[in-house]
């Protein structure tokens, strides 16, 4: 689900100036907001968020062209600090305003694609960040807000001015981003295109446990964190996202319910990706739908592979490659994936969603087991060899792995430790499969009167 998990026992949420500026702004106030942009300027001249905020409490104080140019200086800084998602914002707000864009989403589509120079291989420390010292003069004591919007005009003038000078700037060495850096140079371009700006406050509920999902976010500033809620009520704290990070994204494979809840506990700027703007570029542009759909898989697999039992059978650095042998398959809510009664056609590892394992006997329906993410199905028939003693339904939009019988036979071959896994896990699950169909059938004969 996620990238750039922080642990949740070592964050701590902190409100800082650009927050309450933020938060201040949201709420309609312009002077004490402005008041902050230009402290932190004064500290900070390539300050992403101070440039972002000033072309906001500029648009809305009516300063249109002063707004554009704040917010094109706050993209060439996010490029040159290697945030796509900062930069990404930025344009959103400029094409909100009817600006053209087009120049800045190329810079940044040739700064982040996957065939870039830019790129820092991965795991390379990206260099540290040159501070250019503008000379921006403090905010004269007791300014009042015309005198205020002045000061952080004159600002981003003189940013502007610095940039439109910078001929040759140094070299640029970017980390590489969730998502995007595994596109080309016109896919990322084209996905620029779909992505929507949404600010939240602190406390607001982004995704919805159990909900179905249709869009994923990328964080581009703040912090969210992300919970689960057990069935015994409890919530479970799973980790601390920060900027940059990709969360929600099995919603572009499927529209698969929300396996945890995400709530933003810092004002957040996140960029949003509707499955429906995709889906409607992919149609124009299957390239780019495959590409994304791998990178989903991959996340989805990475995240098995932490997870199921099954696959920690098998050594870790051997976990990947028995992964790619299994096929992406996806179920509607009520669509059967075992049919009783049949032979095995393979096994299934459940990625996303939930299933119910029912037995029909003439009329009546047992339900044996509910089954979530990283259970495994179909182990019985293929281990025990014989056709298929239970229905295996879909519950909600789930997506499986599939591993046909054929290629079954070829890995437990190659990782003994899988056989020896799912014969256990096929033994004890037969075993409670005829204790609750003779539990079934000990209730049935006590409402029996002769």
């Amino acid at each position: 689900m996620t990238d750039s998990i922080v642990s949740h026992e070592n964050v701590r949420t902190e409100r800082n100036s650009l927050d309450i500026a933020l938060e201040q702004a949201l709420d309609g106030h312009r002077e004490q907001p402005l008041r902050w942009i230009a402290a932190v300027l004064e500290q900070d001249p390539q300050r992403v968020m101070a440039y972002y905020l000033a072309g906001y409490l500029l648009r809305e104080a009516g300063h249109s062209d002063a707004a554009a140019d704040a917010w094109r200086v706050a993209v060439h800084f996010s490029i040159r600090e290697g945030s796509l998602a900062r930069a990404a914002s930025a344009v959103c707000e400029l094409a909100k305003m009817g600006q053209s864009v087009e120049r800045e989403i190329q810079r940044i589509a040739e700064t982040f694609s996957i065939d870039s120079d830019c790129l820092l291989d991965h795991g390379a420390a990206p260099p540290s960040l040159i501070k250019t010292r503008l000379s921006i003069n403090p905010a004269p004591m007791n300014s009042n807000e015309a005198e205020l919007i002045e000061h952080v005009r004159g600002a981003v003038a003189e940013s502007t001015a610095l940039i439109a000078e910078d001929e040759t700037p140094e070299p640029l060495k970017v980390p590489r981003q969730a998502l995007f850096s595994n596109l080309d140079e016109p896919g990322l371009r084209a996905l620029l295109t779909m992505l929507e700006l949404r600010i939240v406050r602190s406390g607001t509920p982004i995704v919805v446990q159990g909900e179905p999902g249709d869009e994923a976010y990328v964080l581009a500033r703040g912090e969210v964190e992300v919970s689960r809620k057990a069935e015994n009520g409890a919530v479970v704290a799973l980790a601390r996202l920060g900027s940059g990070a990709l969360f929600g994204e099995m919603a572009l494979l499927s529209h698969t319910p929300r396996a945890a809840q995400v709530v933003a506990s810092r004002p957040c700027l996140l960029l949003v990706l509707r499955k429906e703007s995709l889906d409607a570029l992919v149609a124009e542009e299957p390239n780019l739908g495959m590409a994304i759909a791998a990178y989903c898989r991959r996340r989805m697999i990475d995240n098995l592979i932490r997870t199921s039992a099954v696959l920690k059978s098998v050594n870790v650095r051997e976990r990947p490659a028995l992964v790619q042998r299994f096929v992406t398959c996806a179920f509607e809510a009520g669509e059967r994936i075992i049919v009783q009664g049949e032979e095995p056609e393979g096994l299934h590892l459940i990625a996303s969603g939930s299933v119910v394992v029912v037995h029909r006997d003439s009329d009546e329906r047992t339900v044996i087991a509910t089954l979530g993410v990283g259970e495994v199905v179909g182990e019985m028939s293929l281990v025990l060899r014989r056709p298929s003693g239970a229905d295996v339904v879909a519950t909600v939009p789930t997506v499986t792995l599939h591993l046909t019988s054929e290629q079954f036979l070829e890995i437990v071959r190659a990782y003994p430790g899988v056989l020896s896994h799912l014969y256990e896990l096929a033994v004890t699950r037969d075993v409670e499969t005829r204790s609750v169909l003779v539990s079934e059938a000990e209730s049935a004969d006590d409402c029996i009167l002769l």
